[in-house]
């Protein structure tokens, strides 16, 4: 969840007005700042938390594992005072997923303790934590329907036209194998659906990689039945 005043949901108006107290709430729990070398964990799937951590600036990505060795990326985000752990705080579940530092990031750690006492102090931040966790939930499951019920090229289609509208909560990767399984499948499969779309006139490549080349040929292909 973001640590910044929310811009939808149905008590948006508070939160743009009183947000002053969730920060200082929050940040009166902060109790280590850290460095985190790029390339290592800020949290590791299957691992029990006790704390959150706060990251004001800098590139992570997310990832899960399964049992038998396939390998699901949720993608990489640009953090603008991102909050994770929080859904794992309330539940008391181990952590569903690896958050990787892209690059080196000042991270701080929330203490959960000092947090579970907060927001019993002051139940309007556990409403706005109610509100983020709900919004980044229905967030994530768009992505994941999509991801099961629409065939690879659809997706990777649909993925290129929210990020042309500035709509994707997260961003892809440069490496091939890492895009592949933020779309749940393997290389040669993610390779051959990319094909498809380019084949058709729809997508190209270009120096930032996989970018839009009709842009309406796009839209009708995902208003298709």
């Amino acid at each position: 969840m973001q640590l910044k005043p929310l811009l939808k949901g149905r008590f948006q108006p508070h939160w743009q007005a009183g947000h002053d107290l969730i920060e200082q709430v929050v940040s009166s729990c902060i109790t280590e700042p850290r460095l985190i070398p790029e390339g290592e964990p800020l949290m590791r799937q299957g691992e029990p938390l006790r704390d959150l951590v706060l990251v004001k600036s800098g590139r992570i990505a997310m990832g899960h594992t399964a049992m038998n060795g396939r390998r699901f990326q949720l993608g990489t985000l640009e953090c603008d005072h991102q909050l994770f752990g929080e859904m794992e705080f309330f539940t008391g579940y181990r952590c569903q997923l690896d958050i990787i530092a892209e690059e080196p990031l000042e991270v701080a750690r929330i203490d959960g303790e000092q947090l579970e006492q907060a927001l019993v102090a002051h139940p309007k931040v556990a409403l706005f934590f109610a509100t983020a966790i709900a919004i980044d939930y229905q967030d994530t499951v768009d992505i994941f329907t999509c991801r099961m019920l629409y065939p690879i090229s659809y997706n990777i289609a649909l993925d290129l036209y929210h990020s042309h509208c500035h709509h994707n909560p997260v961003s892809g990767f440069r490496k091939g194998y890492q895009e592949a399984e933020r779309f749940g499948t393997t290389d040669r499969v993610y390779r051959r659906a990319v094909k498809e779309l380019m084949d058709k006139g729809l997508v190209e490549r270009g120096e930032e990689g996989l970018q839009i080349r009709d842009l309406a040929g796009l839209k009708a292909f995902l208003e298709q039945p």
